[in-house]
């Protein structure tokens, strides 16, 4: 599937009655780039890959690009591939489908973080990358695809 396949603008932020959201992976030479929320307790939180919920009007590269933009401060300037997707139920029972492109940024850093408590750069064959079984999935998936 390529971007231009999701990328008509959505007049609910939404395909199939579905709500969207994007992830971005950016590759800084086979490490990949993971947030992590707060955490006040004894466990570790899972980190995720940047990225946003595509709102009513918007496309799917227009989410990309602000989300990669507001969570981490790095300008996408390229939407490679989609990698895959995978569909939960949000907090509030709704079905979300969460769609996931290789980005190109124009620089690496700094990374400015806006609601996350820190960030890392990841190596991509890392055993404990301490993501979802879902997004894990997703990465072997690029990892396969770009370094096979």
């Amino acid at each position: 599937m390529s971007v231009s396949m999701f990328d008509e603008t959505l007049p609910r932020g939404e395909r199939d009655g579905v709500g969207l959201r994007v992830g971005a992976i950016i590759d800084r030479g086979g490490q990949i780039l993971l947030l992590e929320l707060p955490s006040t307790g004894p466990i570790r939180p899972t980190r995720k890959l940047p990225g946003a919920t595509v709102e009513a009007g918007e496309s799917v590269t227009g989410a990309l690009t602000r989300g990669v933009f507001e969570e981490t401060g790095l300008t996408v300037t390229d939407v490679r591939h989609h990698i895959g997707d995978f569909d939960y139920l949000s907090p509030q029972g709704k079905p979300v489908r969460r769609l996931h492109f290789a980005v190109e940024v124009a620089a690496y850093g700094p990374v400015v973080l806006s609601a996350h408590a820190r960030y890392l750069w990841a190596p991509l064959d890392g055993k404990d990358l301490s993501v979802t079984s879902s997004i894990q999935k997703i990465l072997d998936s690029y990892r396969e695809r770009v370094y096979p």
